[in-house]
């Protein structure tokens, strides 16, 4: 069964991951990068979101220009797949095609309409954050009184170094 991971991002620069798995990912295989769904359809509440690429398991690129779902050694230029420097270079590099299959590992996707919510659960796990740091600083203040210990060895080993 398929198993991706959707990174979805809005216009704002936010953006959150999800992890779809077997039935919760059926609804994209078949679908091509440019292509827009409904967000019901991943779990999000309002709004459509756009396919703008991926990656298989091994790290490839899909690109869009590159037709199905199967891999290719395709002449590049600078652009999506290759990165270089140089101007005028052109390299043949591995490359994913354009259609999700159920070897894509990431798929990244644009949210077109709405706008991104905020867990709830990051308010709660800020307040369980605070309770721990207060139990830390007992122990970072122990961590400080075996800093010398450590740095008086190291001197140590420095002077038998110099004789």
């Amino acid at each position: 069964m398929a198993q991706f991971k959707l990174v979805i991002s809005d216009s704002r620069g936010k953006s959150i991951s999800k992890e779809l798995r077997d039935r919760a990912a059926q609804p994209l295989l078949g679908l091509k990068i440019g292509e827009t769904l409904d967000a019901s359809a991943i779990g999000l509440t309002e709004g459509k979101i756009k396919i703008t690429g991926g990656s298989d398991k091994s790290g490839t690129p899909m690109r869009q220009d590159v037709h199905g779902g199967v891999k290719k050694y395709v002449l590049l230029s600078p652009g999506v797949g290759m990165r270089s420097t140089t101007e005028g270079i052109r390299m043949r590099k591995l490359i994913r095609g354009n259609t999700v299959t159920e070897e894509i590992y990431q798929l990244n996707c644009a949210l077109v309409d709405g706008d991104l919510q905020e867990k709830a659960t990051k308010t709660t796990a800020g307040a369980e954050k605070s309770s721990p740091t207060s139990t830390s600083k007992p122990s970072t203040s122990t961590s400080t009184s075996t800093s010398p210990s450590s740095s008086s060895v190291k001197q140590e080993k420095a002077a038998k170094k110099k004789t």
